[in-house]
């Protein structure tokens, strides 16, 4: 029987729900429970893949295809599962698929109305994740923050499944913020007390409380909370801000939150087998070197645009004892005139150019590669970052005039980068592009396949243009490598440069099957080549 752990936030968002849920997952896992996790999201959108970066971070995607929030990242990161289409859940699939079910008369000419029929179809999603992954504990994070009128279905929907389930099935857990008033020096505790107030109006009753906190909270702390809120002292957990997300997981299981949780299900306290986890801690405690890598792109300006990319670079900087400090470069800058690229550049070990969309910031990009080509300097790109990487080398290199993908010029003279046939039709910008995993054919004797050690890969996507077969040859014949096919669509997933040090770039998305404990291959080439660089 599939036990629910459901992960709510009040106070304020950007209290760490996403890393919460993360290190609740990874614990239970290292008790030897299989686990899988979830998040819903209050939005309208189907999924986040037409929004800005700018304003909701990456866009995470599953092997299966499915465009998701950045907080699936973590869940993978952490856990070190694949999920699935059924991890990430927005109002907006929701409420679409309700209609589309009225449209073709499922409901036999009911009402249809925000209870039962959207709270069924949410609960129908919290049951199929618990079914389609065979998990013993589906961990469900909850987005926005209680209170928001964008959530209440999804919370209705919770009330329901815990009077359904009962205590020994379902168990919730409260994120919190215990804010630290200078003037008076002391931490306050009502904001909590009418969040958990705002759970318990709607029908919830926590079972535990997570404290957001910048320092250990007293028994005092502790035991008005138990008191104002109904929880067990012991029931409520101290999240002391920490400078390292990774260290959450070991603060929290110090505190037993995994075992209360597994003692409120009924369920065996195994031991817990954390060794590897705190293997990784000390390595990240007592990096000796340092190296400077440059991401150039033009979402610079919030991190979490690139946060795989970023977490991905880091990964490998583990394994070599390595604190990789990035450059983060605005592609835009690039394009000014008289712009100093040496002077960017200057203690820049790597240059990495990741994905994206649009033209803007593009030229400023194809300099950045130009630069790492004609200097040497140890490159990685990645989707639309391959993509300039040959059209670079088309312009510069094979003196191609005109070079350019029909994404940014559709009358381009010389289309290096096109549709594919079967997507020039295509009208809506959602979900259509090239999805997930795909298998990818590796040459025998080039980089790319002496960083994965096998001639056989399978890597997710997310695009829609493709490097038009129609100039390999010319490329070719002026020293660029293919050194990765898909053989099924005939497409070109790997480039590469062989006379320079480290000069490697992928059409798919090697970031997002990134871990902390296992960095990527084509992450630990670069990051190892730019250490020597």
């Amino acid at each position: 029987m599939t036990k629910y752990v459901f992960v709510t936030g009040g106070v304020v968002s950007g209290l760490g729900k996403g890393i919460t849920a993360s290190s609740l997952a990874l614990l239970l896992k290292s008790r030897g429970y299989k686990v899988f996790m979830q998040k819903f999201d209050p939005y309208f959108n189907i999924d986040p893949g037409t929004m800005n970066p700018i304003q909701h971070g990456e866009v995470f995607v599953t092997y299966d295809g499915c465009e998701t929030d950045l907080d699936l990242g973590h869940y993978e990161r952490f856990i070190d599962e694949e999920l699935n289409y059924t991890s990430n859940i927005t109002s907006g699939k929701i409420y679409s698929s309700v209609i589309e079910k009225e449209r073709h008369g499922d409901y036999l000419g009911a009402t249809v109305q925000l209870v039962p029929h959207i709270t069924n179809e949410i609960k129908n999603k919290v049951y199929e994740a618990g079914l389609t992954s065979k998990a013993d504990i589906v961990i469900t994070e909850i987005g926005g923050t209680v209170g928001d009128i964008e959530s209440q279905a999804f919370i209705e929907t919770l009330r329901q499944i815990q009077y359904e389930k009962g205590p020994q099935e379902t168990a919730f857990v409260h994120t919190t913020l215990i804010p630290y008033v200078v003037g008076s020096n002391e931490l306050k505790t009502k904001p909590t007390q009418n969040s958990v107030k705002d759970l318990q109006n709607m029908g919830i009753r926590p079972n535990f409380l997570v404290c957001r906190t910048p320092f250990s909270t007293s028994d005092a702390i502790k035991e008005k909370l138990s008191l104002f809120c109904s929880i067990p002292k012991e029931n409520i957990i101290d999240c002391v801000d920490a400078k390292n997300i990774y260290d959450i997981p070991i603060n929290l299981h110090e505190q037993g939150i995994d075992e209360l949780i597994l003692k409120q299900f009924n369920l065996p306290v195994n031991k817990a087998n954390l060794k590897y986890w705190e293997d990784l801690l000390k390595t990240m405690d007592s990096l000796d070197k340092e190296v400077e890598i440059a991401l150039v792109g033009k979402y610079v300006e919030l991190h979490d645009a690139y946060l795989s990319v970023a977490e991905s670079l880091r990964h490998a900087g583990y394994k070599y004892h390595t604190k990789v400090n990035i450059n983060w470069v605005n592609s835009e800058n690039l394009e000014k005139e008289n712009v100093n690229l040496k002077e960017i550049f200057k203690n820049t070990k790597g240059i990495l150019v990741p994905g994206g969309f649009g033209n803007r910031g593009i030229e400023g990009k194809i300099k950045a590669i130009k630069y790492a080509r004609e200097n040497n300097v140890p490159f990685l790109g990645i989707c639309l970052g391959m993509q300039l990487s040959v059209i670079e080398f088309a312009r510069n290199v094979c003196n191609l005039e005109g070079a350019n993908s029909t994404e940014f010029d559709p009358l381009a003279k010389e289309p290096i980068i096109d549709l594919m046939s079967d997507q020039k039709t295509v009208i809506n910008m959602g979900g259509t592009l090239r999805l997930g995993n795909y298998n990818c054919k590796l040459k025998k004797g080039t980089l790319a396949y002496n960083d994965y050690k096998t001639e056989d890969i399978k890597e997710r996507h997310r695009h829609r243009y493709e490097f038009n077969n129609k100039y390999k040859e010319l490329l070719e014949e002026h020293g660029m490598v293919f050194s990765g096919i898909n053989e099924e669509s005939n497409l070109v997933e790997i480039i590469e440069i062989p006379k320079l040090k480290h000069f490697i770039a992928c059409q798919f998305h090697p970031e997002f099957k990134s871990r902390p404990t296992r960095p990527h291959p084509l992450f630990d080439s670069f990051v190892k080549s730019c250490i020597e660089n």
